[in-house]
């Protein structure tokens, strides 16, 4: 069914890369193309051998020309480690390539986020059952094993990034630092002397991030602050605390820290530790550059010299010691010993004006590459050590990334690549899942009741065609609009020797005994998607409200409270539960006086509440004012009192 595919295929975009992504049993083909077309692959764009290869960056020996002596030199390929994509997901990539391997052009170096040695991996192959099971496979939920748990299957890095910056005031500038008034020691032992905290450091909700100061206005003085100007001098009373502090539902490790400042400011020493880092990484990759160059041009030279004579004695670079006399033969032996340095400065007696041309277009050549790559490098060089453009006001930008672990957890939403999603509503231990005949537990259990009604039958023949895959330790291709049929599966089946039908026999993994009818089981590949139980959850008892209508703000964002709509009203109606009501409508929400008698009461353990007027109501009026309707709200005026005769009093009273 169309709608399903484009579920499917839209679902494909939303997959989390994964810690420990897996290439699919059952694929289209196309995994190689798309990985390598999307950019995430390091791919080769010279053909040469590589020289170096560690996490940071890959160095390749371009292969050079022999007879024009083009693109000799070195590519150079970092890599981008533990970056923070666009949906707080990670970027990083790993090397797949080993030193002194050859690589052609085009050909993966490194994997990056969602593939497996050059290929499209955006889940893993699990053990699929296709039954109920005890109800927690209702409407599309889905059962999965601990394992997938343990063994991290499905587990996910995400990096959240916080920033906080320090401006100019009309009180004066705001300052980042270390020196927070009223805050103990305690909270500052992972900040720096730069009040910016350290990386490795593990941040739960609350840590201060990056401590700041504001300048604060000359106003009314607390006794507190009073006793710290006595004790300290100015400092502790004109300045207060905005610090940057680690948000709830927030916990993991400091990952990376960015700095930036404005031009013509000094740098703190943090700043200028980050950019000796960068500079030094800089300066590696051109020493190896100029290594690389210098090694090929010796080989060159290795191959033209020998058996030349020497024009002129030949000394070595500071020109002090004599290496050879005026007149020597070259030999291979002789120039092998030799360091680049003294070989390039070799001055041949020769007939033949071939070689003094080769030699000489090799030399400025050699001299014209080394300018190019210190030119490039000065231009970086120039690049970090000038200061940031910053919007005006701001003195210095801080940014902080935290990086968090999050494993398969209740509540998370699955997909397979046919609009087959669902969520997880239990995680079982391994003991009592479903197990095949020869006791392997399956990994999740599907709904059968989820694949009839949406014609998406193409899960059933990728759990079949799977099972093959796994049994014979192949992977299989089958194409778009081009399919494996359904007579070429069962013969895959039958040479895995499992039953063509597909189904097997089950056992209850909790009583042990074996389930009535058959089970189709097999591999499928399912992708977790970046819709997170542990992104969502938010819970909220006083938080800030709307300066305008003073109810509370909405959305885990804004730390906002549940909306409690119009249906929700008529719900609390029918049961006649008034006074929840009521509270709802005056000091739950925008009844600003009666929120404050009531958290007095609370204060002085009295359980007294008398609503009063909501602000929405006095809303509705500014509102109506400004259609010139004079709308205002008239105090109801004390009655006199009249002595009334018995009967109407009673009736009055009715």
């Amino acid at each position: 069914d169309a709608n399903r595919a484009l579920m499917g295929s839209n679902m494909q975009r939303q997959a989390v890369p994964l810690l420990r992504a897996r290439a699919p049993f059952v694929g289209t083909g196309m995994e190689y193309i798309t990985a390598r077309d999307s950019g995430s692959v390091v791919s080769a764009g010279r053909a040469g051998t590589v020289d170096y290869v560690d996490s940071q960056r890959i160095v390749v020996r371009v292969d050079s020309n022999a007879e024009t002596g083009a693109d000799m030199g070195a590519d150079i390929y970092p890599l981008t480690k533990f970056k923070r994509s666009n949906q707080n997901t990670c970027i990083n990539q790993k090397p797949i390539v080993r030193d002194g391997q050859r690589v052609e052009v085009g050909q993966a170096l490194a994997d990056g986020p969602c593939t497996e040695l050059g290929e499209l991996a955006l889940g893993r192959n699990v053990l699929v059952a296709f039954m109920p099971w005890r109800g927690y496979n209702f409407e599309d939920a889905i059962l999965v094993s601990e394992r997938m748990v343990k063994d991290d299957y499905y587990t996910s890095i995400h990096i959240e990034e916080f920033e906080i910056e320090s401006r100019d005031t009309k009180l004066g500038p705001e300052e980042i630092t270390r020196d927070i008034p009223n805050v103990s020691e305690g909270f500052l032992n992972d900040l720096d002397e730069s009040g910016i905290i350290r990386i490795g450091a593990y941040v739960k909700p609350g840590d201060i991030l990056a401590g700041k100061v504001t300048p604060k206005g000359e106003t009314q003085l607390t006794p507190e602050e009073k006793l710290l100007r006595a004790i300290f001098g100015e400092k502790a009373g004109d300045v207060r605390d905005a610090s940057l502090t680690c948000p709830p539902g927030i916990e993991g490790i400091i990952v990376g820290v960015k700095i930036f400042s404005r031009k013509g400011i000094e740098k703190d020493d943090r700043a200028k530790a980050i950019e000796t880092e960068e500079l030094e990484m800089m300066e590696k990759n051109l020493e190896d550059e100029i290594r690389i160059l210098h090694d090929e041009v010796k080989k060159r030279l290795l191959q033209m010299l020998p058996g030349e004579k020497l024009r002129k004695d030949l000394y070595n670079e500071h020109g002090d010691v004599k290496l050879l006399d005026q007149g020597t033969v070259l030999t291979s032996e002789i120039l092998e010993e030799m360091p680049y340095e003294a070989i390039a400065s070799i001055s041949v007696a020769t007939d033949d004006p071939r070689l003094e041309e080769d030699l000489s277009s090799l030399e400025s050549r050699t001299l014209r590459q080394v300018e190019v790559i210190r030119q490039v490098f000065e231009d970086k060089k120039e690049k970090i050590r000038r200061g940031d453009e910053l919007p005006p006001g701001v003195i210095k930008l801080v940014k902080v990334f935290v990086a968090m672990k999050r494993k398969l957890s209740v509540g998370d939403k699955m997909a397979g690549r046919h609009g087959n999603k669902g969520v997880i509503a239990r995680i079982l231990p391994e003991e009592d899942m479903p197990y095949l005949p020869d006791g392997t537990p399956v990994e999740i259990v599907l709904n059968p009741l989820g694949v009839p009604s949406r014609m998406n039958v193409g899960q059933i023949l990728e759990t079949h065609l799977g099972w093959a895959a796994h049994a014979l330790g192949l992977y299989f291709a089958t194409p778009v609009f081009d399919g494996a049929a359904e007579k070429e599966i069962k013969n895959w089946l039958e040479k895995a020797g499992f039953p063509t039908g597909g189904k097997t026999q089950l056992s209850d993994g909790m009583t042990g005994e074996v389930f009535e009818q058959d089970v189709t089981v097999g591999y499928i590949y399912m992708l977790k998607l970046s819709h997170l139980v542990d992104e969502k959850i938010h819970a909220r008892s006083i938080g800030p409200y709307s300066l305008i209508t003073q109810q509370p703000l909405g959305g885990k964002a804004q730390f906002g409270g549940q909306r409690f709509g119009e249906m929700e009203v008529w719900a609390l109606e029918a049961y006649g539960a008034a006074h929840i009501l009521q509270e709802l409508l005056t000091a739950k929400s925008d009844d600003v006086t009666g929120r404050a008698k009531l958290y007095e009461a609370i204060v002085k353990d009295e359980a007294s509440f008398t609503p009063g007027l909501p602000e929405s109501f006095n809303v509705l009026i500014r509102e109506l004012q400004a259609l010139c309707l004079d709308v205002e709200l008239l105090k109801k005026p004390s009655r006199v009192v009249e002595e009334l005769p018995p009967a109407e009093k009673e009736l009055e009273e009715v």
